[in-house]
C-alpha cells in the first residue's frame, strides 16, 4: 500500500510541488500548484492525462486554451506543445506514459 502523504514532495518548478510514483510503464504525479504559478509551453515524448482535483488551471494544449476545474480532464498526446497557469491554488493528478525518467530522483 502507498500513502500519498508519505511520499516526499519535490518542487520541480517554481510553484509546482509533486509527489511521484513510478511503475513499469507510467509515472503518476500528485501536484500542489500555487496560485499564479506558470508552466511554460513545452512538449515531451510522453502521453499525459491530467485531472484537476481542486482549483482552476488554465491549460493551453496545441492552439486551444481552456480553464479546467475540479473533475475536468486534459489529454495531451505525445510531442504536442502545452503549458498553463494556476488561476487558483490547485491540486492536479497526472499520468504519464512512458515513465518520466527525468522525474526519477
Amino acid at each position: 500500500m502507498i500513502k500519498i502523504d508519505q511520499i516526499p514532495q519535490i518542487e520541480l518548478k517554481s510553484g509546482f510541488k509533486a509527489r511521484l510514483i513510478h511503475t513499469l510503464h507510467t509515472t503518476l504525479g500528485f501536484w500542489e500548484v500555487d496560485e499564479g504559478a506558470v508552466l511554460p509551453m513545452h512538449n515531451h515524448i510522453h502521453e499525459q492525462i491530467t485531472q484537476v482535483l481542486a482549483g482552476e488551471f488554465e491549460f493551453t494544449i496545441g492552439d486551444k486554451t481552456n480553464i479546467y476545474r475540479k473533475g475536468d480532464i486534459a489529454i495531451i498526446p505525445p510531442n504536442i506543445m502545452h503549458g498553463g497557469k494556476a488561476i487558483t491554488n490547485c491540486h492536479l493528478f497526472d499520468i504519464f506514459s512512458p515513465v518520466r525518467e527525468d522525474y526519477k530522483f
